[in-house]
């Protein structure tokens, strides 16, 4: 276990998702002093192999004065490719009610941290011929050279679009359980948050129509500059498409870098513009560093550090 630090470090507004952590600190307490060591006030509940113990939050506040912003649907569970809380939007009725009480437990939580926002993110359409064919364009991607890339990029644009279509009454019962939910819990937020598969359901076009359709129910965006990074760099939508489009109803942002093949780096390591992230990220919506916790202390830091430099 990495000991505990409790000489404070310079305070900043960033906050550490726990996900950083790995399986290096399995107390939500431990977890606090550390963050606050490095300067943070803030956390995110986030995913991870094994989920923190949360035993002794409120040991954790009264000590530290740390505070959550956000909790991952997903948190309460080990990490694993389909959350049942990305099954919101699933034709089988048991599996969508399964994830409604997964999401259900979540909110509860949140509300006893007394943390503003849950995020949703986003799941796949549920066809197995879409999801092999997703894979098997994942995997060209790997190999493609500039000769071939433009042709391969129309293919996986044509690729969405038709998972799109296909997806649609999927988007419709997605809708119809974040409605049903913000009745049971109007005082928590719920943010959307795409994710990277070619065959996620929150795709650009997804998102536009979640956000207008449930707009009275204050349901917002999620960014995550490293997933949205690797789609524009596939010919989807980029990063100032998404932040010019979904700025201003944004409660948050996922802060990591990413190359065409890796994501999850601290901010600095790699390819994503974020100097272009800060012009358009609100000042009110959570600036999270979510990293692989692969990436120590110190990576962590040096993060920090860029990401001030920048106006974060």
């Amino acid at each position: 276990m990495v000991p505990l630090v409790t000489k404070p470090g310079i305070p900043n507004d960033l906050v550490l998702s726990t996900s950083c952590y790995g399986p290096r600190l399995s107390t939500i307490e431990d977890q606090a002093f550390s963050a606050v060591a490095m300067g943070f006030r803030r956390l995110e509940l986030g995913l991870s192999d094994q989920p923190v113990d949360l035993t002794r939050w409120e040991d954790a506040v009264r000590e530290t004065g740390i505070r959550v912003d956000s909790v991952i649907v997903g948190a309460l569970k080990p990490r694993a490719e389909n959350m049942s809380g990305s099954m919101l939007g699933s034709l089988d009725g048991t599996a969508r009610e399964l994830a409604l009480n997964s999401t259900r437990r979540h909110l509860r939580l949140a509300q006893q941290l007394r943390a503003p926002v849950v995020v949703v993110r986003g799941c796949a359409v549920e066809d197995p011929a879409l999801a092999a064919q997703a894979a098997e364009l994942e995997r060209e991607l790997l190999v493609v050279d500039d000769d071939g890339r433009e042709a391969l990029q129309e293919r996986i644009r044509d690729f969405v679009a038709r998972v799109q279509r296909k997806g649609q009454r999927q988007l419709e019962h997605f809708c119809r359980s974040l409605h049903a939910l913000h009745q049971e819990f109007p005082e928590t937020r719920l943010a959307i948050e795409p994710g990277v598969r070619f065959n996620d359901l929150l795709n650009y076009e997804a998102v536009q129509w979640t956000l207008d359709d449930l707009a009275s129910q204050n349901v917002g965006y999620w960014h995550d500059t490293g997933r949205i990074h690797q789609r524009g760099i596939c010919g989807l939508p980029n990063q100032g498409d998404w932040l010019d489009s979904f700025a201003g109803r944004m409660l948050g942002c996922h802060l990591q870098d990413a190359t065409a093949d890796e994501a999850e780096l601290p901010p600095g390591q790699g390819e994503v513009e974020f100097r272009l992230v800060a012009e358009y990220v609100p000042r009110q919506a959570a600036h999270v560093i979510e990293v692989n916790p692969r990436h120590g202390r110190a990576e962590v830091l040096a993060s920090v550090q860029f990401l001030v430099d920048l106006g974060f």
